[in-house]
């Protein structure tokens, strides 16, 4: 029988659960215990591959929840680790070769090549190089030139999602679409989710309550949607000390008798 968790947290990690520069999560581990003493479930919800995804969800006690990966191309599911299977991948590479040039992706990149763009240590940029749904990249060329890309790349039927650092190319499927299918499983009595990116939009006004994340690194999402009435929050600490202090508002909120985390 699947368990109906009180609460049910989904959350991006780079610049929202982990910090932007350093990728620690240390500042939310007082927030991520009290989510596990209550039996909250947290379903990481990233860019980031099974691989990549896999250990850190281990790393935080979270892992006999699902986690979304790639931008919402595919859930890896609990207690599992990176799949095999590349088929999809192999056939967005073969699309994304007949576009029109200026896109490098991270499968034209070598691991030292993604370590360096993106942060990461040699060990995890060979984990983000092993995808199944997606290929992020840079765009290197001009505006003009993006525009005539994208469209090429939509008819082709691929999808394009700007994340904080990288366009993604996928065959669709959000954040959004897996967090509506994962609170439909669970049933949860309430829903946040937490991001910084507008590719985290749609997963943020999903949810009961979405929290964007302060990330002073990047541009500030517009007003979204139900922000003028409580149902979207924003922190003002950044990356995961604005994570920490955004949940333990809305626990210490829950905690009170009738609480209602969409107001207050």
């Amino acid at each position: 029988m699947t368990r109906r968790p009180e609460l049910l947290v989904f959350s991006d990690l780079d610049g929202t659960l982990l910090d932007h520069r350093s990728y620690s999560w240390a500042p939310a581990a007082p927030a991520l215990a009290r989510l596990r003493a209550m039996g909250a479930g947290v379903v990481l919800a990233t860019s980031k591959t099974a691989a990549e995804v896999a250990p850190l969800r281990d790393e935080i006690g979270f892992s006999d929840w699902p986690a979304i990966v790639e931008n919402g191309g595919g859930i890896l599911a609990p207690g599992d680790v990176a799949g095999a299977d590349r088929a999809i991948y192999d056939h967005i590479r073969a699309l994304i070769a007949g576009l029109p040039a200026g896109f490098t992706g991270f499968g034209d990149m070598t691991v030292d090549d993604v370590s360096a763009s993106t942060g990461l240590s040699h060990q995890d940029a060979s984990r983000a190089k092993a995808r199944q749904f997606s290929e992020p990249g840079l765009w290197t060329g001009t505006d003009a030139g993006y525009a005539a890309f994208a469209e090429a790349a939509g008819q082709a039927g691929l999808c394009i999602q700007r994340g904080g650092r990288f366009l993604a190319l996928s065959f669709g499927g959000t954040k959004a679409d897996r967090v509506t299918e994962l609170a439909g499983k669970f049933a949860p009595k309430q829903t946040v989710a937490l991001g910084d990116a507008p590719n985290d939009i749609g997963m943020l006004e999903a949810a009961d309550l979405g929290i964007v994340v302060a990330n002073g690194s990047a541009p500030d999402l517009p007003p979204l949607a139900g922000e003028d009435v409580g149902c979207i929050r924003r922190t003002v600490g950044e990356g995961s000390q604005g994570w920490a202090e955004a949940m333990l508002q809305v626990l210490d909120e829950l905690s009170q008798s009738g609480a209602d985390i969409h107001h207050g």
